[in-house]
């Protein structure tokens, strides 16, 4: 079972951050907050990879409603770096949830579908339109090829 919590923290100790593995859900989700540099993000990106190891998860909500600041563009080091690693380590499905007032930014990026090969990505404006999406991705949900379907390596 994947350990329940991993916190990245600055080095002020103020957590930015938060995974959490949610046992009821059977995902990961990934809280961010604050000012997030892109060094930060990808810290807090490769803490989210450790959980994936101890077993497949095929679920991520990965929450940026909390994130002050400029939105930063890591679309490319994700691609290229943790996508294929979380891909090979069972992620299926994220649901992503936008900073507030990015979704045009964000939307732009995801035309291009830099995931594919790899993995679904949704993007929502909230937690709980997330929650549905992802819960209707699970197996025996009923979607087609819901947590089934091999991700290219």
């Amino acid at each position: 079972m994947p350990t329940p919590l991993r916190i990245v923290r600055h080095f002020s100790n103020a957590a930015y951050c938060i995974t959490e593995y949610v046992p009821a859900e059977r995902w990961l989700r990934t809280t961010w907050q604050g000012f997030i540099s892109p060094t930060d993000a990808e810290q807090g990106a490769r803490a989210a990879l450790e959980p994936l190891q101890s077993g497949p998860i095929a679920c991520l909500l990965n929450d940026n409603s909390q994130i002050q600041g400029p939105w930063f563009d890591s679309v490319g080091w994700l691609q290229r770096v943790w996508a294929p690693q979380a891909a090979r380590l069972g992620l299926r499905y994220v649901a992503h949830v936008a900073q507030p007032h990015t979704e045009a930014d964000l939307g732009s990026v995801l035309l291009r579908n830099p995931f594919r090969n790899l993995f679904e990505i949704q993007v929502f404006q909230t937690v709980e339109d997330a929650a549905t999406w992802l819960r209707d991705c699970q197996p025996g949900s009923g979607r087609a090829g819901a947590a089934d379907h091999p991700a290219a390596a």
